[in-house]
């Protein structure tokens, strides 16, 4: 596990150089307004779910439905969902660890939230839209994603982004829950090589 150690490393295994990307105050900020953003797109609650891709998308959607909740009064039902028999990079990975997905039977015909914490490659999201097709046809799948950090390799989109953080590929995001990590932010991390660090 890796934890914020002064300013400039975490601490637990080599890290390399940190920037600091959002605090705990303007992470909530941001998943306020995609909350809004939400409510705003969809008019409401009504046939709204939110899926969170597991490990930190579960805490995100879970904090998003409390916020729209506080907004509209309304809860939106929050599931889990878990992608790791879903990836395209199977045969380089060690075989996952599976965790039970808590999608509802009810998918049909909802309009589904994606939540994730990175958007990156596009990769993560391919595999939850094919994972969450396996509990039926939602009229609607829209992505929300508290940093989308650029480099795609597949022509997906989010619909809601707390921030858009330019990077380089050698360069790694890291985000940070208090109910999976203990504290809340996010940080751009360089390595300790590179460069331009």
């Amino acid at each position: 596990m890796l934890w914020p150690c002064g300013r400039s490393l975490f601490c637990g295994e080599e890290a390399g150089i940190l920037t600091e990307i959002l605090d705990e105050a303007s992470m909530r900020r941001a998943l306020v307004r995609i909350g809004h953003e939400i409510l705003e797109r969809n008019r409401g609650v009504d046939g709204l779910a939110l899926v969170g891709v597991r490990r930190r998308g579960v805490p995100l959607a879970e904090r998003i439905a409390e916020i729209i909740k506080e907004i509209e009064g309304g809860l939106p039902p929050v599931w889990s969902l878990d992608i790791g028999l879903y990836r395209d990079d199977l045969s380089r990975r060690p075989f996952p660890s599976v965790q039970k997905n808590q999608v509802g039977p009810m998918v049909d015909g909802k309009t589904v939230v994606l939540v994730d914490d990175v958007l990156y490659t596009g990769r993560t999201v391919r595999a939850a839209i094919d994972a969450l097709s396996d509990y039926g046809r939602p009229a609607l799948i829209q992505l929300a994603v508290l940093i989308d950090r650029g480099h795609r390799e597949l022509p997906i989109r989010a619909d809601f982004v707390g921030k858009n953080v330019p990077t380089a590929r050698r360069e790694e995001i890291k985000v940070m829950v208090r109910e999976v990590d203990g504290a809340d932010g996010v940080w751009l991390e360089k390595s300790v090589d590179d460069p331009d660090a």
